[in-house]
C-alpha cells in the first residue's frame, strides 16, 4: 500500500490546480499532520454513498475525488450495458461547490459518449430517483452530504431503476473506480453535445405522482396552520408549490431559511432530527398558532416534525414515532383485500412498532439492513409479487408508493400534513393519534446514542470496539439477561442461553444487536457516512399504567441501558 505522502506528491504534478498544488506543496514542506488525514485512504461508498469533508486530498470531496467516481461509474456503464446509447441523471443540493461538482460530473460521463442530463437549478434527491426512471436512464447521480455539516459534501449513486446502488452494482463500480490508475485519465472538458438541461416536465410528471397519494380529500382541513423550513435546503424549490397545488391555504415557509445556502448560517447543523435546526420554526409557530411545523435536510429526502401535545407544548417527533404514524394511515387507508399481498419495509434499527402494526393489519413486515437502498432492494425483488405500500427508518425517512426508490421528504411533507389536515378536520390532533396507536399495541421508545471518533485513529478505535462487543458479547445489560446475539457480519444469530446458532438471512454487515429476556434491543453499528460508531436501543413497556406513564418508564428504561455504553 502505498503512503500517504507518496499519494500526496502526485497532486504536485501539473494535471492538478494550481491552489490544490500549493496546498500539498506546504503539508509536504511543513511535514503537516493534514497531509496524513487527508490522503491516508481513499474515500468509499457507504449506505448513503461516498461523502466526506471538501479538500485537498483522496480522503477528501474535490474535483479530482468527483471525476474519478464519475469516471469509474461511467466505465462500469459501458461494460454493464453493451452496445447501447447511455444515460445518467444528475441533480445537486445547495451546498457549497454542488453545482460545480454536478458540471464535473456531466463532462467525464459526456467525454465517454455518455448523455447526461443535468438540473438546471438545485432539486431534491427523491426528484432525481424519480427522474432516472421517468427518464429511462442507466444510472442517476446525486451531489449533496444530506444532513452533515457545511464542510461536507457528497457524491450518491443510482441505478436503473431510480435505486441507490446495492450488490453486486455498488462493488462493481467500486472495483471499475479503483482500476482507474491515475486521475490524469479524467477527462474534465467532456462534450456539450451530449449534456442536456432537465425540464420542467419532470417535476409535473412527479407532482401528479404525488397527488394521486392522497385519500379522503372532502375530509382534510386544509385551512390547518402549517410552518415549513427548508433550512436553506432544496426542499424550498418544491415543497410550497406542491402545497399549494394540493390546496393547503396556511402553509408558511421561515423566510429566514428559505434561501438555499451551503454555510447554513441560521443552524450549528442543518439536521431536522436536532430540535435547534427547527427552532426558527417551531418560534414562527407559536407567534402563528400553527399546529405542525415541518423542516427538511438539504437535499429534501429526510423530514422532521414537531407537534403540540396535550399540554399545547411543541415536541419533536422522532423518526420511528412519525413512521408509526404514516405507516399506520397507509395501512387505515388500504383496501382490506389488498392486506395479504401487501408489504412495508423497515430497516433492522427501526421501531419494532411498525412490525406491530403491520401485523395487525395482516400485512407483511419485511425487515432490511440499515440505509433506504435496501428498502428499494426489496421493492425491486417483490415488483408483480407484492404490492409496496410505505416504508421507513429511524433516521426520518420515509416513503409512500413506488414511484420513487428512495426516501422522499416532498412526499413525507404532504402526506403528514394530510393526516395532520383530518385530525384536525375530526377534532382530533396528531399527538392524540399517535397515542391511540400507543393504546393499541404498546408504548415502544427508541433512542440513538452517537458517539463521534474522527480522523484515522477514531477509525482504528471504531474497529477495535466493534471486535470487543464482537469477542466478549455481553451476558447482562442494565440488569437484564441478554438471551440473543446477532452478528451480521457473520450472518448467525445465536441464543445465549442454549448456544443454538441459526443464520440471519441478510446481506453481510458491520452491525451487533443484543436482545434481552425483558425484549429491548440494543444495536450496534459503525456509521456508513460519518466518522461515528452508533447505539441504538429499544424498549417496550405496557401494563396497566396510563400511556403518559409508560412513555415515563420508557423513558428511564432507555436510561439504564445508554449508561452501560457511555
Amino acid at each position: 500500500m502505498r503512503s500517504s505522502l507518496s499519494k500526496a506528491k502526485e497532486w504536485l504534478d501539473p494535471f492538478f490546480d494550481q491552489k490544490s498544488r500549493i496546498i500539498v506543496q506546504n503539508w509536504v514542506d511543513q511535514d503537516s499532520p493534514e497531509l496524513e488525514e487527508a490522503f491516508y485512504k481513499d474515500l468509499e461508498f457507504g449506505t448513503g454513498g461516498m461523502r466526506g469533508i471538501m479538500g485537498v486530498g483522496t480522503n477528501r470531496i474535490n474535483k479530482y475525488s468527483i471525476g474519478k467516481a464519475t469516471l469509474g461509474l461511467a466505465n462500469y456503464l459501458i461494460e454493464h450495458f453493451p452496445n447501447q446509447e447511455l444515460s445518467v441523471a444528475i441533480a445537486f443540493d445547495c451546498r457549497n461547490n454542488s453545482l460545480n461538482f454536478a458540471q464535473y460530473a456531466a463532462n467525464v460521463l459526456s467525454s465517454k459518449g455518455i448523455k447526461a442530463y443535468l438540473f438546471e437549478e438545485l432539486r431534491p434527491t427523491p426528484l432525481l430517483s424519480f427522474a432516472v426512471r421517468y427518464l429511462k436512464c442507466n444510472a442517476g447521480i446525486v451531489i449533496t452530504a444530506s444532513h452533515n455539516p457545511k464542510e461536507y459534501n457528497g457524491y450518491k449513486v443510482y441505478w436503473n431503476d431510480g435505486a441507490q446502488l446495492v450488490s453486486p452494482n455498488d462493488k462493481g463500480v467500486l472495483s471499475a473506480v479503483n482500476e482507474i490508475r491515475s486521475f490524469k485519465e479524467i477527462d474534465f472538458k467532456g462534450d456539450e453535445n451530449l449534456i442536456k438541461i432537465i425540464d420542467s416536465s419532470v417535476e409535473a410528471a412527479y407532482f401528479e405522482k404525488v397527488k394521486a397519494l392522497i385519500f379522503d380529500t372532502q375530509k382534510i382541513d386544509k385551512s390547518i396552520p402549517i410552518v415549513f423550513t427548508s433550512i436553506h435546503g432544496t426542499g424550498e424549490t418544491m415543497i410550497p408549490k406542491l402545497m399549494a397545488q394540493l390546496g393547503f391555504t396556511h402553509f408558511q415557509s421561515v423566510s429566514e431559511q428559505s434561501e438555499p445556502n451551503g454555510n447554513f448560517p441560521t443552524v450549528e447543523s442543518p439536521n431536522p432530527e436536532e430540535r435547534s435546526a427547527l427552532s426558527m420554526a417551531i418560534d414562527l409557530a407559536k407567534e402563528q398558532n400553527a399546529e405542525l411545523v415541518l423542516g427538511t435536510d438539504p437535499d429534501t429526502d429526510r423530514v422532521g416534525l414537531a407537534i403540540k401535545n396535550n399540554e399545547g407544548e411543541w415536541i419533536l417527533l422522532n423518526g420511528n414515532q412519525a413512521g408509526s404514524i404514516l405507516i399506520n394511515y397507509l395501512l387505515e387507508k388500504l383496501n382490506p383485500s389488498e392486506y395479504e399481498r401487501s408489504f412495508i419495509c423497515k430497516t433492522i434499527v427501526t421501531t419494532q412498532l411498525i412490525e406491530e402494526i403491520a401485523s395487525s393489519y395482516n400485512v407483511k413486515c419485511i425487515n432490511t439492513l440499515t440505509g433506504f437502498k435496501y428498502i428499494a432492494q426489496v421493492i425491486r425483488e417483490q415488483e408483480g409479487k407484492m404490492k409496496f405500500i410505505g416504508g421507513g427508518e429511524e433516521s426520518f425517512g420515509y416513503l409512500a408508493g413506488d414511484f420513487v426508490r428512495d426516501k422522499d421528504a416532498v412526499m413525507a411533507v404532504a402526506i403528514f400534513s394530510q393526516i395532520a389536515g383530518i385530525c384536525k378536520a375530526n377534532g382530533t390532533s396528531l399527538y392524540q393519534y399517535l397515542l391511540s396507536i400507543y393504546k393499541k399495541h404498546g408504548v415502544y421508545k427508541e433512542r440513538l446514542l452517537s458517539i463521534s471518533k474522527k480522523g484515522k485513529a477514531g477509525l482504528e478505535a471504531i474497529i477495535q470496539l466493534m471486535e470487543n462487543y464482537r469477542t466478549n458479547t455481553p451476558k447482562e445489560l442494565a440488569g437484564e439477561k441478554v438471551i440473543s446475539f446477532f452478528d451480521y457480519l457473520s450472518g448467525v444469530k445465536k441464543n445465549i442461553i442454549n448456544g443454538n446458532e441459526e443464520q440471519i438471512g441478510l446481506e453481510k454487515s458491520n452491525v451487533l444487536q443484543f436482545l434481552t429476556e425483558n425484549g429491548s434491543l440494543i444495536t450496534v453499528r459503525p456509521s456508513g457516512t460519518e466518522p461515528k460508531i452508533k447505539y441504538y436501543f429499544s424498549v417496550k413497556e405496557d401494563g396497566n399504567n396510563s400511556i403518559e406513564n409508560l412513555l415515563i418508564e420508557a423513558e428511564l428504561h432507555l436510561d439504564r441501558l445508554e449508561k452501560e455504553f457511555i
